[in-house]
């Protein structure tokens, strides 16, 4: 924590977790490879780490903590594997410069953790079903990419998502929530395939 110096480190396999504050404030700190054997990111743990360009989170990790790269300025885009379950408040917060996210799991709501720069959201494969809730109130947000293995979208879904123009559904779903585009004031087009 703090080794504003520090540029590069490697991690063993050995490593388990990355316990909270671990790199706090490593601003030097331009990349970092999280071995598979991690599988947890404690809170705060990458937190301030502005050098930070990109970074890979392993198949493994199941949890990643509050604040866990909050005010990684560096980052533009991230991946969020089908491991993880739980993603804590600001994890990503004042990452300003992170405006892409894919996810490829089922962590609900998005909305509760989802920073206020990602404007386009892309759901990996291994999501079946966008869940109640899960973007409410995401304003910010302008595109999202629903792939062909989502077959239902939740009560209240994309509510008061106001940044939405249009939305393309693939024809694999077969239902759609109460009140899932309830709010959406800047949908202009929207296509309902013919599996609903």
């Amino acid at each position: 924590s703090g080794c504003t110096g520090l540029t590069n480190i490697e991690i063993p396999n050995s490593i388990s977790s990355i316990s909270d504050g671990a790199f706090y404030g490593c601003s030097g700190l331009t990349s970092i490879e999280i071995p598979n054997s991690v599988t947890s990111i404690g809170d705060y743990a990458f937190s301030g780490c502005t050098g930070l360009a990109s970074i890979e989170i392993p198949d493994n990790v199941t949890t990643i903590g509050q604040g866990a790269f909050w005010g990684c300025s560096g980052l533009t885009s991230i991946e969020i594997p089908n491991s993880v379950t739980s993603i804590g408040q600001n994890a990503f917060g004042d990452c300003e410069n992170l405006t892409e996210l894919h996810i490829d799991c089922n962590v609900n709501p998005i909305g509760d953790w989802l920073p206020e720069s990602v404007t386009k959201v892309v759901i990996g494969e291994n999501v079946a079903t966008i869940a109640d809730d899960e973007f409410e109130y995401c304003s910010w947000l302008t595109e999202i990419e629903i792939p062909s293995t989502v077959t239902s979208i939740g009560n209240w879904a994309f509510d008061g998502c106001t940044g939405l123009t249009s939305i393309e559904m693939p024809n694999t779903i077969t239902s759609i929530g109460d009140y899932a585009f309830s709010g959406c004031t800047g949908l202009t087009n929207i296509e309902i395939p013919n599996s609903i």
